[in-house]
Formats: structure tokens, sequence, C-alpha cells
């Protein structure tokens, strides 16, 4: 070797203080690193939506069927078991080189998550569910061609389901425990997997590995699955013997041979720093609730990178969290923000940075690049922090690097537990690019404290108009006006809209009597008898730089998100617009059946006309495109 090896560098001392000539570069992964590369794919995977998942896994089902289909027409044609189970693992080597989704394989990363505390058990049970629908529903399509589809040559046909009557009239434990070696063999090709520096060492693997199930009379969870479905479109198996009697007790194998005996030991071999906990400072991994119940206990996921400090609650202070997707054009909502708590006499303003990453974000190799993440977004956050400072408000900011920016807004808020987020609306903003593990409609409707959602045109809170028609969200607004009243010496107008002149009287009394319970009896109070909501407030915004709306009983977060909320007024109209909502009781009952809609509120406090249609004035507004 020359003194420019690499391998050959200037006299090192090695752990043992023993001086040596030069360091020695291992070429293969620790068991950390190994550990490091199989989290980063699962936190891939746990990221990945229930349609990318479910037409993975429908994928690597049918491709099954190419297992299966050899299988059986290599063994009716040769006396050799060896020879019939040469191809055997073909269909294995598709959907591991090619990424689908087995759940077999699917016991060892998403696992290691979990161990982690990372992920939930729900987060990991809904991985599995819809991997293993996709497994099973490509798995029927593949036996249905098989079946019906002329494939095998009668003599196949004859032995496709004798092979799978020979399943079917193992006994339970023996196929339990053929499939606790089968699952063990997968899991651990998925480790040597992650192992493996090349495609052909990879191919080899997983070749021989997959060899040894045919070989051993083993079971594997999809393909019996296949071969059930075939022998019942054929023959005359009954649905549950093929489910309780040969699926269940092979799936239960290959769970636990994969989760117990090899997940769990390699988990164990590795060290205390397998996942260089210094690269997840100021990171809280889940509680044990969090672990065991999901968002039900708070959050079910931790994202790639957090630099949120653990912080005491202050239950005197008044916390307003800003989730913003770029610091530089969003600093009129940060201000925003800081006038609202400047008026609160422990006022604090949390500005979160979402900087929304790609799934490929892996731990191992790319600390360069989410440390120039944090650090650019620390120095464009400084900038803010002037504004906290001019307002006299206790100023807070973190970074948040995920593949999921909209859930982790709620996360967030469920974990600092903040009085009110404020947060932009817009095509450029947060949810333009929502993603999250649970459906956006559920999330948007169990919000964790008051919501105040931003259309930016300036924001100039000098004038304002709030159309009321009473409710808890137009009372956010009225809050909101009452604040800004304090903090920008705005004028406030309130808007109620009566159906006729006839009730014009009775919509001034409760304009009257709804602003002396806000304290806004300065406000200028304005009823119009058009019963038309939308025009009314286009007309009235035109003297105003600012327009409150608060959500109806149906929601308003859910409804942005979504796309569904058709308020035409709100792009026809000069004025910035806050629309406001509050959280809204929900039973369990409600949150594990229902759409999560929100509660209506049945006590209203008009007495007529269009205000009584809705609860602020969103209904109305509501127009179909």
């Amino acid at each position: 070797m020359t003194a420019d090896d690499p391998f050959m560098q200037e006299s090192q001392t090695s752990e043992s203080g023993v001086p040596t000539r030069g360091k020695v570069v291992p070429d293969r992964f620790s068991s950390d690193e190994l550990f490091q590369r199989i989290v980063a794919d699962a936190d891939h995977e746990v990221t990945s939506g229930t349609r990318e998942l479910f037409f993975s896994g429908l994928a690597a089902g049918f491709a099954i069927t190419i297992t299966f289909l050899l299988y059986v027409s290599m063994s009716a044609t040769t006396d050799s078991t060896v020879a019939a189970a040469l191809l055997y693992p073909l269909g294995f080597i598709y959907i591991i080189i090619g990424g689908y989704q087995l759940f077999t394989e699917n016991t060892l990363p998403p696992v290691a998550l979990t161990l982690e505390r990372l992920a939930s058990i729900p987060t990991l049970l809904r991985h599995w569910l819809i991997v293993l629908a996709g497994n099973f529903a490509g798995g029927t399509i593949g036996a249905v061609v098989l079946a019906y589809g002329g494939v095998f040559s009668p003599e196949a046909a004859v032995y496709a389901a004798d092979i799978a009557q020979a399943g079917v009239d193992t006994s339970p434990w023996s196929l339990f425990f053929k499939a606790a070696f089968a699952g063990l063999i997968v899991a651990g090709v998925v480790w040597m997997d992650f192992a493996a520096q090349d495609t052909i060492s990879r191919i080899v693997v997983v070749y021989l590995a997959f060899l040894a199930i045919p070989l051993g009379e083993l079971f594997h969870v999809v393909v019996s699955f296949t071969e059930a479905v075939y022998l019942m479109l054929v023959a005359d198996l009954a649905v549950q013997t093929a489910m309780f009697g040969f699926i269940l007790p092979v799936l239960l194998g290959n769970t636990i041979g994969g989760v117990l005996l090899v997940t769990v030991v390699n988990y164990y071999q590795t060290s205390e720093r397998r996942l260089e906990v210094d690269q997840f400072e100021g990171v809280r991994r889940l509680s044990v609730r969090e672990m065991l119940l999901g968002n039900l206990a708070g959050r079910s996921y931790v994202p790639v990178l957090d630099t949120v400090e653990e912080f005491v609650r202050d239950s005197e202070r008044y916390r307003v969290l800003v989730p913003i997707s770029n610091p530089r054009t969003e600093a009129p909502l940060v201000e925003l923000a800081c006038r609202i708590a400047s008026e609160r006499e422990k006022g604090t303003v949390h500005v979160v940075h979402i900087v929304q990453a790609r799934k490929e974000l892996i731990l191992e190799a790319e600390h360069g690049q989410r440390d120039r993440i944090t650090a650019e977004s620390k120095r464009t956050m400084a900038d803010l922090e002037a504004t906290g400072a001019e307002y006299d408000v206790e100023f807070e900011t973190s970074t948040i690097v995920s593949p999921r920016s909209f859930e982790e807004i709620f996360d967030r808020a469920r974990r600092t537990r903040p009085n009110l987020v404020v947060m932009g609306w817009g095509d450029d903003q947060i949810w333009s690019s929502a993603r999250a593990e649970r459906p956006i409609d559920e999330l948007a409707n169990k919000l964790p404290c008051d919501f105040v959602i931003a259309k930016d045109r300036g924001l100039d809170p000098s004038r304002i108009l709030l159309p009321t028609a009473g409710g808890p969200d137009s009372t956010l607004s009225a809050e909101l006006a009452c604040t800004l009243q304090a903090s920008a010496g705005a004028d406030v107008e309130l808007l109620h809209v009566v159906d006729s002149a006839d009730d014009r009287d009775a919509g001034e009394r409760f304009l009257e009597e709804w602003a002396r319970e806000h304290n806004l009896e300065g406000a200028t109070c304005t009823v119009d008898d058009s019963g038309n909501i939308e025009a009314a407030i286009k007309r009235e915004a035109a003297d105003n730089t600012l327009v409150l709306i608060g959500a109806t009983e149906k929601g308003l977060l859910s409804r942005l998100v979504s796309g569904s909320l058709h308020m035409q007024v709100t792009s026809e109209i000069d004025a910035s617009v806050l629309l406001t909502e509050r959280p809204s009781d929900r039973t369990f009952f409600e949150r594990l059946f229902g759409r999560g809609s929100r509660n209506k509120i049945a006590d209203r406090r008009s007495s007529g006309g269009a205000g009584s249609k809705f609860e602020d004035g969103a209904d109305e507004i509501e127009t179909q495109p």
C-alpha cells in the first residue's frame, strides 16, 4: 500500500489505547447503520398514503401469482423437488427488488419504527391492514386468472389443486410453526437486503432465502391465500375452512416469526446510539399512551426532524401558534399573531416553520442536508423575532422537517397546547400539500384549540367588518375584533342580514344586544334587509380592510383543506379575510364511526330571517360554482 491509500492514514490509537499504523475503514454496515437504513425506509412507508400502499400491495399480491404459477408448472413436469422449486423465488425477487409492499416484508421496518417509539401501534396496524388487503386483492385477481384463464395445462391445474388441498389438510399447529420459520426467513431477507450494497448481491440473497420455503415445505401467507382462493374456485373448499383453518394460522405464524424471531432480536443487538440520538435533539418520542393509542392519546408519528424544545406549560400564558411555510413572505401573519398576543398579560407567540421534506430523506446520509435546512430556517426566522420585540411579547421559534406538513400543525398544537392557532390560507400555504396518515376531515373536525385562518391581502386591521348571526365561532370573531380594536385602534362594523324590512326591528334589537354582550358597544351596527348575505358582505366590505367570518356547524377548516368550501365573496372583495373556528365536542362513538362533522348549535341567537339559517353567515356565503 502507498501513503496515499485511503485505508492507510496517519498513525491512530485504537479504542484500547494501542497505537495502530492506520485506521481500517470497514466495508460492511454495522448493526446500527443497518438499523438506521431500515428506520429510514420505514419512515418512507408509514408516511405513504392509503392509495399508494394498497396498490403497491396489490402489485405484490399479483406478483405472487408468478411464484404459484411457476412452482405448479415445474412440479407438474418433473419428479425432482429441487427442480420444481428453482423458479419459486421469482415473484419475490420482483417484489423486493421492485420495492412493492409485501405483508411479511413489513414485519421488520415498521416494527423497528414502533420499537423506537417513532410510530404508534395503531399506525403499525393500519399499515399492515392496508398492505395485507392489497396483497390479498392481488392474489385473488391472480387466482381468478389461473382458474379461468386457461393458463395451466390440465396436469398443472390438477397439481395446483392438490398443492392447495395439502395445505388445507395440514394441522393448524403445523401450519403455524412452519409459517413462523417462513416469517423468520422473510424478515431475515429484509435485514440482509439492507446490508447488501449492490443489486446482484440482493438478488442472490432473495433467491436463496425464498428457495428455502418450498424446499422446507414452509408456508407464506400470500402464497397460501392465492392457493386457497384457487381451490375455492375450482373445487368445493368452504370459505370458513380456508380462512380459519388455513390462512389464519399461516398469517399468525408469519407475523410472530418475523416480529419476534428477527425484528426484536436484531433490535436488541444494536447499541443505544442506533439512531444517533444527537441528530434528534429536542425530539420527544411518543409516550407510552401515544404508542399504544396513537392520535386518541395525542399523536401517532414523530417527524424526521423537530427542533421544538421541551417546556413546562404555564397555564397563565396566552399562547398563539403560527405555522408557516415561508418565513420571508408570511411576516404579516406573524405580526397579526403578535397583535393578538400583545393584548394579553402574558402573551406568547410560537412560530413553527414547517418544511415539507421528501420521503427519501434518510437518516445516515443526509445529516449535512438536514443541518443546512435547519440553519437556513433559523436564519430566516431570526428576521421575525424583531416583530415579537416590537409588540413586547415572548417569541419562540422552531422547525419541523417532515413529509407530512398539514398533520404536523395538529400534532404541534396538541403538544404545546396553545390557546389559538393563526395560519395562512392560499394555494402556496401549508395545506396545498396536505399529507396526513389520518383522514383530513377527521383531523380538521377535531380541533385542539381555536383556529384563525387568514386570507392575506395586507392584513390591515384598521376597519373591520364582522357579519354575525350568533354562535360560538362568531363569538371568537368578536373576541378578535375587540383585541384588534385595542391593539390597532380598529373601527368595527357589525353586520346582520334579515329576510325583509318586516324583520329589521328584530334584527336591530338582536345586533345591539349581541354587541353589548361581546363588549362591542362602540361598533357600528348595520342591519341589511335584502336577505342576500353574500351581496351584503360584498357591499359593506368595500369600506373595510378586514372581514371576520366564523364557522358554521359544518366547519370551515375541513372544507378549506378539501376544497369543498366555495366562498365566492372572499375572492371578490379587496379586504383581507379571517376565518374563525372553535373546537366542537363529539362523543367517542362519533369519532370512531362518524365522519367527524361538527354538532349543530341549538341556541340560535337570531330571531328570524336569513341570519337564522346559519351560525354566523358562512352557510349563506357558500355558493355552488
